[in-house]
């Protein structure tokens, strides 16, 4: 084998050898390695892409990674993917990391509105937005409680007006599935109303 064969053998082998090493490095997850012999024609094309490839993927597992933490660990929510020039599986997967983060951006967003309404004393709003999975249980939860707290609301409100106001004794606070603090104050004052009916009553 003359001289320049066998040094273009070498330079095929070394590339091969070198395409091969990045190529294991991406299957196990690492984007840091590129191609970095000389090449020519068709080898170079092959530098090329390959290189396009690495690099291409560093920048979405970066963005994946980015979203990722702005969103579970910083509380972020509005945080989106941002990669250029990707088409296919790659932009499928873009496109529900955002889908996804914009979903859960929208949910949280809505219970807080709601929450936040509930402790101003507004009891009117509900969490209105589609939900499935846990998230559905989170909304039928807060909208229950919201509920709940509005008919207690109007409840303890009616008899205070009645019995305060009006000069209506007897009446009641009828309040349906609510315990805890909030039966103890409904009990209180139904309590209340009869005690004062009660005390008219004996003068």
């Amino acid at each position: 084998m003359n001289l320049p064969s066998k040094k273009m053998a070498s330079d095929l082998t070394n590339l091969t050898r070198v395409i091969a090493e990045v190529a294991k490095a991406v299957a196990l997850g690492e984007f840091n390695k590129l191609i970095d012999v000389a090449a020519q024609g068709e080898m170079l094309d092959l530098k090329v892409t390959v290189n396009f490839m690495v690099n291409h993927l560093r920048t979405l597992a970066c963005e994946v990674i980015r979203v990722s933490l702005d969103i579970g660990t910083e509380g972020i929510l509005d945080g989106r993917a941002f990669v250029s020039d990707v088409e296919g599986m790659w932009r499928i997967l873009i496109d529900n990391i955002n889908l996804m983060g914009r979903n859960l951006t929208n949910q949280v967003r809505s219970v807080t509105q709601v929450t936040k309404a509930v402790g101003d004393g507004d009891l009117t709003k509900k969490i209105e937005i589609d939900a499935k999975g846990e998230f559905l249980e989170l909304k039928e939860t807060v909208n229950g409680m919201t509920g709940s707290l509005d008919a207690f609301s109007y409840e303890a409100s009616k008899v205070a007006r009645e019995v305060g106001t009006e000069g209506l004794l007897g009446g009641q606070a009828r309040v349906t599935n609510v315990g805890g603090t909030w039966r103890e104050v409904t009990d209180n004052v139904n309590a209340m109303a009869n005690n004062v009916g009660g005390c008219l009553c004996e003068i």
